[in-house]
């Protein structure tokens, strides 16, 4: 078993044990063995920093042997500059969903933790893939503990989220089957993705294939218009729940486009560029004022979600270096900096029971050193320069303006929106005098939080401050697919 699937198979082979101990009497051996899980997961993909080559755009750990051999399906697996860091990812935010539910679940633990365990190692196989077919089953297989965890922890109108979440992402995603089948049926039978991506294809095919991609990935991201989603799902979703959803999850969608929708149809990518990226500013822009009208902290942050995913696709389809690179590093940074977001808003509710703003103001006079993470993290949100949240952001700027000022124009003015809505909400709820009995019994933070979110603030920090070890690894394989599409456009 070489590395890769050590990071697949370690969180989600904990998490079967985790199920097999049943009743809640059990809860603290419960919370001790996920916790020595998810700090294993994570201990096993940190050999692939150490064992990965920089200047090489080559898959590397590959993993390949036959799986469904009628049909030539391979357990295939690798991870090049792009899916790097998002294995390492995963395997963090997992370990910090831990520590956020230690105490705050107190009903069916046993499944709550081993539902975010086997996610973990599901999610890192989307990540890993490189046969079609395997992607498809690990894409898809992650909808069955995420639709469990918003079903059975989540809020009074859970049911009608998880369904919602589930339909969305279901029905995206059939569009993609019709073109996996059809890439194996035009490539004399595989799944390998190398070999797709240098089959010629007509205009009209990768027309089609695109949109198919599109139909899977747009939603999962989510792009707007197929956002609605999201927001209902992160307000009924418990806290662990939302920070995975916002961490990794919506990255599969975006991961995506980078392995399936760019190589496989650079034509019909750069054809429909325009598409993606009006689409893209208008999450930008629209959600982002969507987001400063929120009562909501969850929903907030929710949209302000969509809008720095915006940021995400728009570097991806201005088809530069700088744009690229950027929305990968923007991803890896919303990672840390989103669950954080989401994680502070749980501190609160599980204290106070209530998500809404007008439910607090004042609570630096009771929590200080709760404020002084929550601060950092919102002004990540904003983009400050020397947090993680500032580094895609720039990148995807410049690499706009190098491609036309104008949409670097328009992506800048943006950033506007983004520090308003999130500072306008941390006035409302931390600054000025206490504003009622339930702010006044609040007690700061305890150890197992402060560990959490000592753990996001070094990671947001770290990237802020010294970005150079995410953009090493990535720049070569990101400059070799810019050179794919772009010699594919020239032949």
């Amino acid at each position: 078993m070489g590395l890769l699937s050590l990071a697949i198979w370690t969180p989600i082979a904990f998490g079967v044990v985790l199920l097999a101990l049943g009743r809640d009497d059990q809860a603290r051996s419960v919370r001790w063995v996920a916790l020595i899980g998810a700090f294993v997961s994570l201990l096993v993909t940190l050999p692939l920093y150490d064992g990965f080559k920089l200047g090489t755009a080559a898959m590397q750990f590959v993993e390949k042997a036959p799986w469904i051999e009628r049909f030539n399906v391979n357990y295939h697996l690798g991870i090049d500059g792009i899916s790097f860091w998002f294995v390492l990812l995963t395997a963090f935010i997992n370990l910090v969903i831990v520590i956020a539910g230690w105490e705050v679940i107190t009903r069916r633990v046993n499944q709550y933790m081993g539902a975010f365990l086997i996610l973990s190692g599901l999610m890192i196989g989307v990540f890993c893939a490189l046969d079609g077919m395997l992607f498809y089953v690990f894409f898809e297989a992650t909808l069955i503990p995420m639709y469990l965890i918003i079903g059975i922890w989540g809020g009074p109108n859970k049911i009608y989220a998880a369904f919602k979440f589930f339909l969305y992402t279901l029905l995206g995603s059939l569009l993609m089957l019709v073109a996996l089948i059809f890439l194996y049926t035009r490539s004399g039978g595989s799944f390998d993705l190398a070999l797709w991506h240098k089959m010629p294809l007509g205009s009209l095919t990768q027309t089609l294939l695109f949109f198919a991609f599109f139909a899977a990935f747009a939603v999962k991201v989510p792009m707007w218009p197929v956002h609605t989603w999201l927001p209902d799902v992160h307000v009924e979703a418990p806290t662990g729940g939302s920070a995975v959803l916002a961490a990794v999850m919506l990255k599969l969608g975006a991961y995506g486009f980078l392995r399936f929708s760019l190589p496989i149809a650079p034509d019909a990518a750069r054809e429909w560029a325009w598409v993606m990226i009006a689409l893209s500013l208008i999450a930008v822009v629209y959600v982002g004022l969507v987001a400063m009208v929120q009562k909501d902290m969850k929903k907030l942050v929710a949209y302000s979600s969509v809008a720095h995913m915006g940021f995400v696709t728009l570097g991806f389809f201005i088809f530069n270096d700088l744009g690229v690179s950027g929305g990968l590093v923007q991803m890896i940074a919303h990672g840390f900096v989103s669950a954080a977001m989401f994680l502070v808003i749980g501190v609160l509710y599980d204290r106070v029971h209530s998500r809404e703003i007008a439910s607090y103001g004042g609570v630096v006079n009771t929590m200080p050193k709760f404020t002084a993470f929550a601060l950092m993290f919102a002004m990540a949100n904003c983009g400050l320069p020397g947090t993680a949240g500032f580094v895609g952001e720039w990148m995807v700027i410049l690499g706009a303006v190098k491609a036309n000022f104008w949409l670097g124009f328009a992506a800048a003015s943006a950033l506007i929106f983004g520090a308003a809505y999130t500072l306008w909400m941390f006035k409302r709820v931390y600054l000025g005098p206490v504003a009622n009995q339930h702010v006044k019994e609040l007690v700061d933070i305890n150890s197992r939080e402060f560990v959490m979110l000592t753990l996001l603030a070094v990671a947001v920090l770290y990237m802020g401050i010294y970005p150079k070890p995410f953009t090493d690894v990535m720049d070569t394989s990101v400059a070799e697919l810019l050179k794919h599409v772009a010699l594919s456009k020239l032949n």
